[in-house]
């Protein structure tokens, strides 16, 4: 084994010069039909990757430290919501993917900040909020959380949402309306630094659903950093308790008004995910051809044996399949069609094969698949986390199964 392969910024990013000629994870060259534009900026992303994450993100998931250096260099490649900005949704599918590629928990970041919080913004936010949040939070010199889930409520939390809001005349800084927010989340990415939270809470008066955008400095929220992780430890997942927190009528989201208003976002976060694990497939790809072809084991690379062959191709057919699926639902995306049972067929069928992929290349690895050194391990361990958020395997399976059956098995 050659002394690069375990945390090299090559092996994260380009192929390495021992596999220098051979085909990409993208098999079926997907990413050429993006536009030129579109193929550089990606590639302005690659090499930002390979010299500012891939050296150091293991380190970072080791100590369970978010690198909150890098936000400014992030910001400055201009690529939050991608689709706001006038890209295709094929292109912001592979800058998660490609962010994944590197770090999944950068990537978990991301899209937790742009695709929920800023992407928040652009469809729910009055003028007045856009004018006094977009900016900063668009270039990350403020941070976002989004605060759905909670302790006794993750896959049910639409309709067993403990949260409440209660709206009490006058009160605020203008002498409009205030609301008294009591509760709890749980699993908030982001949750431990962000300057602001979109949270969710029910109304005491009627039940509907509202949003509320709360600065996290606000007297009475806690929020407690989940610790012991063994899937994105970079990723500051918070305990927040909410008592007696007020919040102006200014920093309600108008355009919320029940929990299906939070449709859109879901679907699009939902769509995020799927990429990660399209991102997580390439990276175990990467990381399993490059071992094959420079370990050596019976005075021969692992590449020559037939089974080793067998696992790379599985996990490329895996790959490529998911990839092919996610370009489809980002040109449905496009037509502005891609609804829930297609977007939940998606997520869990990447989800699946990233399972599989990911298992065959820690296997693959021998020992070495278990030591983050290696990076497989890190690829390993993270894939749980994705394929259980932004809903879990088994409730996207009957998301669809209730579209193709007309029969619900969830409740």
């Amino acid at each position: 084994m050659r002394a690069g392969l375990a945390q090299s910024p090559a092996a994260a990013s380009a192929p390495p010069a021992s596999i220098e000629g051979l085909p990409t994870a993208d098999f079926f060259d997907f990413e050429s039909m993006l536009n030129a534009a579109e193929q550089a900026k990606l590639a302005e992303l690659r090499e930002f990757l390979a010299r500012e994450v891939a050296p150091f993100a293991g380190d970072w998931w080791n100590k369970a430290e978010f690198p909150a250096h890098i936000l400014p260099k992030l910001a400055a490649l201009e690529l939050s919501a991608p689709a706001q900005r006038g890209y295709s949704n094929l292109f912001a599918g592979l800058v998660i993917a490609e962010i994944t590629r590197v770090d999944t928990s950068l990537a978990t970041f991301f899209l937790v900040h742009h695709d929920l919080f800023v992407e928040s913004l652009y469809g729910f936010g009055s003028e007045e909020q856009k004018a006094r949040l977009l900016d900063d939070a668009a270039n990350l010199r403020t941070t976002g959380a989004f605060a759905l889930t909670e302790p006794e409520h993750g896959s049910d939390v639409a309709g067993g949402m403990e949260t409440v809001a209660r709206r009490v005349p006058g009160g605020g800084p203008d002498g409009g309306d205030t609301w008294v927010l009591n509760g709890a989340k749980r699993w908030i990415g982001n949750g431990t630094f962000c300057d602001y939270m979109l949270v969710w809470a029910r109304d005491e008066a009627g039940g509907a659903i509202r949003g509320f955008i709360v600065d996290a400095t606000l007297p009475g929220v806690t929020r407690t950093r989940i610790e012991n992780k063994i899937a994105l430890r970079t990723v500051q997942n918070a305990d927040i308790v909410l008592k007696d927190v007020r919040v102006a009528e200014a920093d309600r989201f108008a355009g919320i008004n029940s929990f299906e208003d939070t449709n859109e976002l879901l679907r699009g976060s939902r769509i995020m995910v799927a990429w990660q694990g399209v991102g997580q497939q390439l990276a175990a790809f990467d990381v399993a051809r490059q071992y094959a072809v420079e370990r050596q084991q019976f005075g021969r690379p692992l590449a020559k044996f037939q089974l080793v062959q067998q696992q790379l191709v599985t996990m490329l057919g895996n790959a490529v399949a998911s990839m092919g699926m996610m370009v489809r639902i980002a040109q449905l995306q496009d037509q502005g069609a891609a609804d829930m049972p297609q977007v939940a067929l998606a997520k869990s069928y990447v989800s699946g094969r990233m399972r599989e992929t990911v298992a065959m290349g820690r296997s693959l690895l021998g020992g070495n698949g278990i030591v983050t050194d290696y990076r497989m391990a890190k690829i390993f361990a993270d894939a749980e986390a994705i394929y259980t958020y932004e809903g879990s395997f088994e409730i996207n399976t009957l998301i669809v199964g209730r579209a193709v059956t007309g029969v619900s098995a969830i409740v």
